[in-house]
């Protein structure tokens, strides 16, 4: 019996770690399913399981002397989905912004670092926050951290807060 429970925990195990296999596919639904030729872009997806994440995301925060309100945000989060997108155009990155408003993206914030581009986008039902989209676009790639979980407007706006002050 002991051996039995063994072998599931090995096949559950393998499980996890197979989500954790970075693809060159996308995994963002307007990339892999709107059937548009995107012209030499190079595409690296990877979904991260967050059973295995958040003890790691909980502990960088506190190392990096963050307020424990943004560390219970991470407890939030039921998933992650991070993509990089090279040698994309400008014309890519419009298409992408007019779909998200068709999807009801409401845009909350823009950062602007050394050159580098940051957009919060969250998607919004009720006074609950489903899904929160981060791009970060620079000259020579896009990167898009797709965050689905539970949120509030306060607990986006303590993030915002949060990175704006660093």
């Amino acid at each position: 019996m002991k051996t039995f429970k063994n072998i599931i925990l090995i096949i559950c195990m393998l499980g996890l770690m197979q989500s954790c296999i970075v693809s060159e596919k996308p995994n963002i639904a307007y990339f892999s399913e709107s059937g548009r030729d995107f012209k030499g872009a190079k595409f690296t997806s990877i979904n991260v399981p967050m059973l295995l994440a958040k003890p790691y995301i909980r502990k960088a925060l506190r190392e990096d002397g963050e307020s424990e309100d943004v560390i219970r945000l991470a407890s939030k989060v039921s998933k992650i989905k991070v993509m990089t997108v090279e040698n994309s155009n400008p014309k890519l990155l419009k298409d992408f912004s007019d779909y998200l408003l068709d999807n009801h993206y409401e845009d909350w914030a823009t950062i602007k670092h050394e050159g580098e581009q940051v957009n919060i986008r969250v998607k919004q039902k009720t006074d609950v926050i489903k899904n929160m989209l981060i791009t970060v676009n620079s000259d020579k790639e896009i990167i898009l951290v797709d965050v689905k979980g539970n949120f509030t407007a306060d607990d986006i706006s303590k993030m915002i807060a949060s990175a704006s002050d660093k």
